[in-house]
């Protein structure tokens, strides 16, 4: 039977009219999950090797993400030229194997922290071609009429499989090890493989391939050409480097200071994505692009209660403010990729979601090599503090430049 049409189906879920993207989204919800089991996984095997070392988790956490700073760029350049779901294929066959041989090493007894070490910069080499590449995807599996629901069901989805794989990791360590975890992760990859070989080229809505090579530098005059980009990307660089590092403030924070066990931590890692989660679903009523405004508020949002969860007292008290954190932490992300990704010519968009990319989480080791000092010196609650003080006073500058802003100067809407 053939599906739906859109209009038939609830505005929420309209993009899941089409094939491809029910393919995409479906194998995309078993490996996510499988790679948030991953990080939940990889965080507490480092932090059991070097007894609770803030030091060598950020240094793990810095080695993931600094290809992203190197390399997304030249993803870009690749998306903009390639077919995107041969890249994808590719990438994520490559994600499978690096896990499979971390989760073997762990299994045997054999890993050692430089095996981490690897692992996660070869892994991070791979997220520089796949992540923009997935973002700019997205366009093609819909249609540019569709691309704001799937871009906002995309992260729904993403943060369902963030809340389901880091609760099915907690209860997988206590009862098998990390290397278990690591296996099924392994495995997941093979559901996106799947659903990219399943898809129906003919339907994707491609654009016509350049005549001649993409170049990064094209799309950074294009950039600077806008000054309505221009002002989300600094916004969205301050607040990745400041704002965004959960990755390493909440695992230092729930067994250092709350005193949390692998399952507790999971719940904390929990509360954070079913806040985000919440934020995507909401996400999809969106039909247009979002003010900037919009964008600059979310930001002020997300950096007070960030720093309200860090100065929480208990796990019972700071799990509603994850929540909260997680629910303006994805809010913000999500507006600001929509004002990007929707304000920009498609024949850029590959390397302009690069861009975004490169500055969400290619600032990554830069933050979390800084929130790691200030937990190590200060203690881990001072992660979360300073993170959030620092994400509202950005969210505070981009508010008065807007408000002294020359009345007929206001960038595009």
């Amino acid at each position: 039977m053939p599906p739906a049409p859109a209009r038939t189906r609830p505005r929420t879920f309209r993009s899941l009219s089409v094939r491809n993207f029910r393919l995409f989204a479906t194998g995309q919800v078993i490996s996510v999950a499988g790679t948030w089991m991953m990080v939940v996984a990889q965080d507490w095997l480092v932090l059991e090797m070097t007894g609770d070392s803030a030091g060598a988790l950020a240094t793990v956490t810095a080695l993931q993400f600094t290809p992203l700073l190197l390399l997304t760029l030249q993803g870009g350049r690749l998306a903009d030229r390639y077919d995107k779901r041969a890249l994808l294929t590719a990438a994520n066959t490559a994600s499978g194997l690096l896990a499979a041989a971390l989760a073997l090493l762990t299994l045997t007894g054999t890993a050692a922290l430089w095996h981490v070490w690897i692992a996660a910069a070869a892994l991070g080499t791979v997220n520089a071609l796949e992540v923009p590449t997935r973002m700019a995807f997205v366009g093609e599996l819909v249609g540019p009429d569709l691309l704001p629901n799937a871009s906002a069901l995309s992260a729904a989805y993403f943060n369902t499989a963030r809340v389901l794989g880091p609760a099915a990791a907690g209860a997988l360590i206590a009862a098998a090890g990390t290397g278990a975890v690591m296996l099924a992760n392994a495995a997941s990859y093979l559901a996106t493989v799947a659903a990219l070989r399943r898809m129906r080229p003919a339907e994707l809505h491609r654009a016509e391939r350049p005549h001649t090579r993409p170049r990064v530098t094209d799309a950074l005059r294009y950039t600077a050409s806008r000054p309505d980009l221009k002002a989300a990307l600094l916004l969205l660089a301050a607040v990745s480097l400041f704002g965004l590092n959960f990755q390493l403030t909440l695992p230092l924070l729930a067994k250092t200071v709350l005193n949390a066990d692998a399952a507790a931590f999971g719940l904390a890692t929990t509360a954070f994505a079913a806040g985000s989660l919440l934020a995507a679903l909401a996400g999809t009523a969106r039909t247009r692009r979002p003010a900037a405004r919009l964008v600059t508020a979310s930001a002020l949002a997300l950096g007070l209660l960030e720093t309200a969860a860090g100065a929480a007292p208990t796990l019972a008290t700071c799990l509603p403010l994850l929540f909260a954190t997680g629910f303006a932490a994805l809010h913000f992300t999500q507006a600001a990729n929509h004002r990007i990704q929707l304000g920009s010519d498609p024949r850029y968009r590959g390397r302009v979601m690069a861009l975004y990319t490169l500055i969400l989480q290619g600032s990554t080791p830069l933050g979390a090599l800084a929130t790691g000092w200030a937990a190590a010196t200060w203690g881990a609650r001072w992660g979360l503090v300073l993170g959030g003080l620092a994400t509202a006073a950005a969210a505070g500058a981009a508010l008065a430049a807007t408000a002294r802003r020359p009345t007929g100067k206001a960038p595009p809407p």
